[in-house]
């Protein structure tokens, strides 16, 4: 058991290097309307930040398809019940059908973690940066993944990288400051 947390240790850490250092191939970019909608919210001043925030997340939850949101929908809805399993067994459905939905990959890794499997929510977070690199909330996940793993400069970097995405997000900026204050991530 020690052998494989040491291992996922150091995979999740070349992962976040990998992908700091633009390593990642990008198969796809944000949708038109999704890149404009990021622009709006790094110019946005404050009050208007959470609203963009909805946009941007309401652009990128639209697959194309009406079948493929339907699951996309139940795969969040079980989500939200707490039914990981379900959650888990309807986005996989969803990312068989629909390979090129970021979003699909995105809430499968949140499932994934939710459940305590950290190594499929890797690979999820990495197939979601693959296809929409602007993902800030999957570049969050695997910063908090990086720092629950003990690699808190990568896990800086990557809040660092959301924030440079969308300065407006609270929970980077409280992750950065709160490993600031633990010395990571200051210079001298």
């Amino acid at each position: 058991m020690g052998n494989r947390i040491v291992n996922l240790k150091h995979t999740v850490a070349a992962l976040g290097l990998w992908v700091l250092l633009g390593g990642i191939s990008f198969a796809q970019v944000s949708p038109p309307a999704a890149a404009e909608l990021l622009q709006d919210l790094r110019d946005a001043p404050a009050a208007e930040a959470a609203r963009i925030e909805r946009d941007v997340q309401r652009a990128w939850a639209r697959s194309g398809s009406a079948a493929m949101d339907l699951l996309y929908s139940r795969g969040r809805d079980a989500m939200s019940e707490g039914d990981t399993t379900l959650a888990i067994a309807h986005l996989t459905a969803l990312t068989d059908h629909a390979p090129d939905f970021a979003e699909g990959y995105h809430a499968r890794a949140q499932a994934y973690f939710a459940a305590g499997l950290y190594g499929p929510a890797i690979d999820d977070l990495e197939t979601t940066l693959a296809l929409n690199p602007q993902q800030y909330n999957a570049i969050f996940g695997l910063g908090a993944i990086l720092q629950e793993f003990g690699d808190l400069r990568a896990a800086a970097d990557l809040y660092r990288r959301v924030l440079s995405i969308n300065p407006h997000h609270d929970n980077a900026q409280r992750a950065l400051d709160g490993l600031r204050r633990d010395g990571i991530g200051r210079t001298l």
